[in-house]
């Protein structure tokens, strides 16, 4: 069934899209506005709301502040509307819980649920020419279609599984986006897992493996890492200079060598990197366990994954140590992946595009390596063709072309919503609206 048609239609409704409702509404759009989401309720990290985490960023560079202080949907009118103001001023804490993060984001969600369709995945987009005009068409799992004459796609960023367990996903193997349900799942099936694996040296790892050994105090929990060790973040005030607005033209015009320059710099500012609470809590963990005599938690470091197989009571891990090359065994459970995500690129941990863009990738243009091109105000280059294409808008996944503030973070989200917009009014802006599809 063809829905009607719209100005606007975006794909995902994470915090990038949420954001971006908000600067359209406050920009008082007169576009028909349309979002799809592939859940059946906005929810923000659903599988990591894990008791006592926060969320490593401060509270004020919310959905809407940096680009609007005056917003209702700011994070401290959510405290405020729910009466927690005070008690909050009252912790002392420098970043919320993430739990109360994500009911803010879920509370801003709630606000355009007249623009949003709920389960809604998106199966296939392809242009097609309706009265002389360009439109997308956007099919979905449900069987609607929908057309639009713009599309902003803001899927959020692929999950980066590691070779060596690429096809082996399961209620075993899972990466860090699926914890507490394929957790909950495994116990359901099998009871209490004798021994978890978590691989990966960031700050999610740290934070699961002290969840895991206050759920399973009589688990054995073994973290595997490439690194010597886990490394605090970086948390100077003049590193994190790079989730300034003004740090994105910067990095946007800088060559292709010295962006790799930078990010090196800069990576501890969000990658491979702990903050020193949860670090001081995990060593504090790992000594009180000796002093009892019974070590549960176990680090394996400077150690790589050859390869997993499946074996009939969990699975077996070929463990190399990078330095040495020696090599061991791990039976395991529970793997749990805290390897991080992709981004747009040519290297084998990156991808060119996101696969929900994979019809169109086609008619867009790429670099020599064939990774998408993205303007400064996040627009996709077309190709010259027939039909051509209508606009476009990545909104996020654009850390190599813009920066650390486009790492999947909230620092920038406002800021680029509002650069997103305002594209997307220009690009509309001399074109009468759709008519309503029947």
């Amino acid at each position: 069934m063809t829905q009607a048609a719209f100005d606007i239609v975006g794909i995902g409704f994470g915090p990038a899209n949420i954001a971006l409702s908000a600067a359209l509404e406050e920009r008082r759009t007169r576009r028909s506005v349309a979002f799809l989401e592939m859940m059946d309720a906005p929810a923000w990290q659903p599988a990591m709301l894990l008791s006592g985490s926060d969320i490593q960023n401060n509270p004020l560079r919310d959905l809407v502040t940096p680009r609007n202080p005056l917003s209702r949907y700011s994070f401290t009118n959510f405290l405020h509307k729910h009466g927690r103001l005070f008690e909050y001023l009252n912790l002392g804490v420098e970043f919320p819980l993430r739990k109360e993060y994500a009911q803010y984001v879920t509370w801003v969600a709630r606000h355009f649920d007249r623009w949003v369709h709920y389960g809604r995945t998106v199966t296939d987009i392809k242009i097609e020419s309706r009265c002389g005009e360009a439109q997308y068409v956007i099919s979905t799992s449900s069987g609607e279609v929908y057309r639009a004459r713009s599309l902003v796609v803001a899927p959020g960023r692929t999950p980066l599984v590691p070779p060596a367990f690429e096809g082996l996903e399961s209620e075993r193997v899972f990466h860090l986006t699926r914890y507490l349900p394929a957790l909950e799942k495994y116990r359901r099936h099998h009871g209490v897992p004798g021994t978890i694996c978590v691989v990966g040296g960031s700050q999610s790892a740290v934070e699961l493996i002290l969840d895991l050994s206050a759920r399973f105090p009589e688990a054995d929990i073994v973290s595997v890492q490439r690194s010597f060790g886990f490394a605090l973040k970086d948390t100077s005030p003049f590193s994190d200079r790079v989730y300034f607005p003004g740090h994105v033209d910067y990095y946007f015009e800088a060559s292709p060598a010295s962006k790799a320059l930078i990010d090196e710099q800069l990576k501890r500012t969000n990658y491979s990197s702990a903050d020193s609470d949860v670090i001081r809590k995990l060593y504090l963990t790992i000594y009180e366990q000796k002093l009892d005599g019974v070590e549960r938690v176990r680090i394996l470091t400077n150690t790589t994954i050859v390869s997993a197989g499946d074996v009939i009571s969990g699975l077996r891990l070929s463990l190399e140590e990078v330095h040495r090359h020696e090599q061991s065994e791990l039976h395991a459970d529970i793997v749990i992946l805290a390897t991080g995500f992709r981004n747009l690129g040519p290297g084998a941990a990156q991808e060119r595009f996101p696969p929900i863009l994979a019809s169109l990738a086609g008619r867009l243009l790429t670099d020599h390596a064939g990774v998408l091109q993205v303007a400064r105000d996040y627009r996709l280059h077309p190709k010259r063709s027939d039909p051509p294409v209508p606009p476009v808008f990545l909104n996020g996944l654009c850390e190599t072309s813009h920066g650390m503030g486009d790492a999947g973070s909230f620092s920038l989200l406002s800021l680029r919503s509002d650069l997103i917009a305002a594209s997307l009014e220009a690009a509309l802006e001399n074109q009468s609206s759709l008519p309503q599809a029947s």
